[in-house]
């Protein structure tokens, strides 16, 4: 007895079985409480007949008086003096054939002989259900008389209430167990496998998004045959296919990952950062001006002899590691390496992300290449040298084409640092004018004094000593 009721007690807990509970009880309350109702009122038809019994006797005597001739007064008197105290007829009044009172008795009813109309007869019971009038019209008193009777219907008021507590009881107790019942059927078959479904689901869901171990199923510990026994097999084949193509797809997204970052890395490589973000909203032409920047220019001292006496993959290893070193001073200064050609070497400062001190940065990187240089030396054992030309001006840089992008630089600036390299001296840094006015006060530098440049005619250089 005790496991059915905990089993219900506990099913109760989910809302799913409350709202089951809840419908199925309403539903039979309803049901019954509409079976019953006819009762409760054939009940107070039967209760207020008897009432109309009683009063029989009155109608007896009336009649008994009225075939005797007696005359209304003494037929009035003679109703009154039946009544005893205990009786259910509280009063009542005698009117002529015409509508004339003849005189009441006892307690006057509320009810006239003008409501009576030309019904046979008419029943009043008062709102609060304690008084009952008859009223009988005079066909019933070979057409002399109309009386109307008032009953005390208390009592009947008093076993409506009662009757309505006892059907009201015998509801609730049928309610009551059909509902037990139903929800005890239904968590048995139908409720508990839905929530150990939901319990299911969410160990399901943690596992999906965790990406854990596949989880142990309360639900497929018990193969069922029936509906929801299908329904647990397809969440469990749903579940399984969902983990498959999460782990499918997760493979493809690491894969995709993967080769994207080789491709940003591969771009940022060849472009800066800025400009890989706008080629990748825009497709045409990207071009900015830049009011001044600082340009340098470095070229290997001899290298086309060197190139005539070693190996291809000899030329290109010592290529790679004097400027893979260039790269890392470009790094730490702030400069943007804009390309190689050959044996020469070509930077910037102050783009794409200007700031003031460019031509000191530059100034800096061009002292360090100075000093890396020294490190490297030929498979012949001769030491390199570096021709170095650094110019400060405006320019205008972007990425032009449709194929191979490269990120450069155009310019009467870039036409004169490249100037610079080119009518340079070996191992010396050759500065122009107006790089010279913007870090003279930082760096020792000495004038070399008025050269010709080819395009630009004679013009005054520094060269940058430390």
């Amino acid at each position: 007895m005790l496991k059915p009721v905990k089993t219900c007690l506990k099913l109760f807990q989910a809302k799913l079985s409350r709202y089951i509970v809840g419908w199925v009880f309403t539903s039979i309350v309803v049901v019954e409480i509409a079976i019953l109702i006819p009762s409760y009122f054939r009940r107070e038809q039967e209760l207020l007949t008897n009432l109309e019994n009683v009063s029989s006797e009155v109608l007896s005597s009336i009649l008994v008086n009225i075939q005797k001739g007696e005359d209304s007064q003494k037929i009035l008197q003679m109703i009154s003096q039946k009544l005893k105290p205990s009786s259910v007829i509280l009063g009542g009044a005698l009117y002529h054939a015409n509508g004339d009172l003849v005189g009441t008795f006892g307690e006057k009813p509320t009810t006239s002989c003008n409501d009576l109309g030309q019904a046979h007869m008419i029943r009043v019971q008062s709102q609060n259900g304690t008084r009952y009038d008859v009223a009988w019209s005079a066909s019933m008193f070979e057409g002399k008389y109309i009386l109307i009777i008032r009953h005390n219907s208390a009592p009947v008021k008093e076993e409506l209430f009662a009757f309505s507590l006892r059907v009201a009881g015998l509801v609730f107790i049928i309610s009551v167990f059909v509902t037990l019942t139903t929800i005890l059927i239904l968590g048995i078959t139908v409720i508990r496998p839905i929530l150990q479904l939901r319990d299911d689901l969410i160990i399901a869901g943690e596992a999906i998004s965790q990406n854990g171990d596949d989880p142990v199923f309360l639900t497929m510990s018990k193969k069922r045959e029936d509906e929801m026994g299908e329904v647990i097999l397809a969440f469990y084949q749903m579940f399984t296919r969902v983990r498959q193509e999460i782990r499918d797809r997760q493979q493809v997204e690491i894969s995709l990952r993967n080769e994207q970052e080789k491709s940003e890395r591969l771009l940022l490589n060849i472009l800066p950062a800025e400009i890989a973000q706008q080629l990748k909203q825009q497709q045409s032409a990207i071009a900015n001006r830049f009011d001044e920047v600082t340009i340098l220019f470095a070229d290997l001292v001899n290298f086309t002899e060197l190139a005539a006496q070693i190996s291809p993959i000899e030329l290109v290893n010592s290529l790679n590691q004097i400027f893979s070193s260039f790269d890392c001073l470009a790094e730490t200064y702030g400069l943007e390496k804009i390309k190689t050609i050959g044996d020469a070497y070509m930077v910037v400062g102050g783009l794409p992300n200007p700031h003031p001190d460019h031509a000191v940065a530059v100034a800096k990187m061009a002292l360090d290449m100075q000093q890396e240089i020294t490190k490297f030396q030929t498979p012949t054992g001769q030491s390199f040298q570096l021709r170095i030309g650094i110019n400060t001006g405006s320019v205008v840089a972007g990425v032009i084409g449709l194929k191979k992008f490269s990120y450069d630089l155009w310019g009467d600036a870039v036409n004169l640092a490249s100037r610079m390299e080119s009518h340079g001296i070996p191992g010396k840094i050759q500065v122009s004018e107006t790089t010279y006015f913007l870090i003279k006060d930082e760096f020792k530098l000495e004038e070399r004094g008025i050269i010709k440049v080819k395009g630009r005619g004679e013009l005054i250089t520094y060269f940058l000593i430390a």
